[in-house]
């Protein structure tokens, strides 16, 4: 796209704010014309094409993956005409019915817009259920927001990431695709040209477990919570929650957000990054969609139309690429080099909990050297022994699976406080894990790392928790941090 302008493409620069609906290529193969940034039509994908664009679904060609005990994984793989794609490959038990999957994804299927990251084929394969999408090369909102590298992502651009989501639910709806499972900050993703776009991937039923959201019940519309159903009035309410994103550039709690704005303190809500860049009239109109979004009745919340011709008013900088507000160079795919992960770095990304205990076994405490423990004599004496006995209780039931003995026992000794020990955390951070307790086990993880700042196990173990919270992004940091500390460690 760019400064070219094809049948396919929308030169925004002449209308950036309408949204466009695309045509499918006649072509699959190539996309039409052999131009690559065409949308193929929508299509079934063999196994074996799946298999050898993602070189046989290794870890390497992993960009995202949903962290829960049978996770639904994210490949980027590339087709024989150099066509980058996304695959989204499910855990074999989500989708029982094929024909069912296959309708869900021919009806998602038949959308095409800019405002999204297009559906172009699936596959059902036996057991195989897998969903094949437009890549988007340029990271997720949640990446720009919250763990931004090089500069805060400006006002203009948040104005302008707002109204494209609210021109994509727009469109989806229009075309009787109302619902939209889990909105949140990972599931906006920016294209080539740094324009934002909305997965596909949540317009698609999850007929498994019937769970339409997996992020923190603060986030979670309160009619779910009451119904179990999602309905446009839900969407729109997470909408909401990803306003408050753009507000504060944190994902701050509905509720939280709500006292600070009834207080009249929405200036606490902004990110001060922000500070100087907007107008307090437009922090106020922006502040005032977002709380109109989070009421508690459905019924008083505004429909994607209305939010499409609020936010259409607010627009700045409307001629300035969307490249050029992110500071990213045109056709710069911002994709990392993939990660050479050890063999815990490896379990951890795979969610592969035996794998991990049995490296934790191995380790045992070499890494607990040099930690300092200053005790004096009566300590010794008085509590040493009770805080040994502790550890050593909890090491036999942690080599035993005995994980609620294990945390019983550690936390005696972690409780007792005559020792510190990276490594009791870190087990106990497991046995967490074992037991279904994500948010515990990341708290573990996190004073494992306070203890030894270096020590790429505790960054590992936090990125399993983040995995299993459904926080993928925040994981992948986490796996970065711990693959460059042991880097650093292998040099020395």
């Amino acid at each position: 796209m760019g400064g070219r302008c094809s049948r396919f493409s929308l030169c925004w620069w002449h209308s950036p704010l309408k949204p466009s609906v695309l045509q499918p290529s006649s072509d699959p193969e190539n996309g039409g014309q052999n131009d690559k940034n065409a949308v193929p039509s929508f299509r079934e994908f063999s196994l074996e094409e799946l298999q050898a664009a993602t070189s046989g679904f290794t870890s390497d060609n992993i960009v995202s993956e949903h962290g829960e005990k049978a996770p639904n994984v994210v490949y980027k793989g590339t087709l024989p005409n150099g066509r980058s794609i996304a695959i989204k490959r499910f855990n074999k038990s989500a989708w029982p019915d094929s024909r069912q999957f296959i309708e869900e994804a021919r009806l998602v299927g038949n959308l095409r817009s800019e405002r999204l990251a297009n559906l172009i084929g699936y596959c059902s394969d036996g057991d195989e259920r897998l969903l094949v999408a437009e890549f988007m090369p340029n990271d997720t909102l949640a990446k720009h927001l919250f763990h931004w590298e090089s500069q805060p992502m400006n006002w203009a651009m948040r104005l302008r990431v707002a109204l494209y989501l609210a021109q994509a639910l727009e469109y989806c709806s229009s075309k009787g695709r109302s619902l939209y499972h889990d909105l949140n900050a990972y599931r906006v993703l920016f294209d080539q040209d740094s324009n934002p776009r909305l997965s596909c991937f949540g317009l698609m039923k999850n007929s498994r477990d019937g769970k339409s959201y997996s992020t923190n019940l603060a986030f979670t519309p309160p009619e779910y919570l009451r119904t179990g159903r999602v309905t446009q009035e839900s969407v729109v309410y997470s909408f909401g929650t990803m306003m408050l994103d753009l507000l504060s550039g944190k994902h701050i709690p509905p509720s939280h957000a709500l006292d600070l704005i009834r207080g009249k303190n929405f200036l606490m809500l902004m990110d001060s990054c922000l500070e100087g860049h907007f107008t307090n009239d437009d922090g106020t109109e922006l502040v005032r969609l977002a709380s109109r979004c989070l009421q508690f009745e459905a019924r008083e919340r505004p429909n994607a139309k209305s939010l499409v011709t609020s936010l259409m008013s607010l627009q700045k900088e409307t001629e300035v690429p969307s490249h050029q507000l992110m500071g990213i160079p045109q056709g710069n795919a911002n994709v990392a080099e993939p990660l050479m992960l050890s063999p815990l770095g490896e379990s951890c990304l795979r969610m592969d909990l035996t794998a991990i205990h049995e490296i934790l076994e191995k380790i045992g405490y070499k890494d607990d050297e040099g930690i300092a423990n200053e005790l004096s004599f009566q300590m010794w004496t008085d509590q040493m022994q009770d805080s040994l006995n502790y550890k050593k209780q909890g090491d036999s039931a942690f080599r035993a699976k005995d994980f609620n003995m294990a945390i019983d026992c550690y936390t005696q000794f972690i409780d007792g406080g005559t020792m510190v020990s990276p490594t009791v955390f870190a087990r106990r951070c497991l046995s967490y894990l074992m037991n279904d307790m994500p948010q515990e086990a990341l708290g573990d993880a996190m004073q494992a790392q306070v203890v030894s700042p270096e020590w790429p196990t505790a960054f590992y173990l936090q990125a399993a928790a983040l995995f299993s919270l459904g926080m993928d992004t925040d994981g992948q940091e986490s796996l970065k941090d711990g693959t460059n500390l042991e880097a650093e460690r292998n040099k020395n």
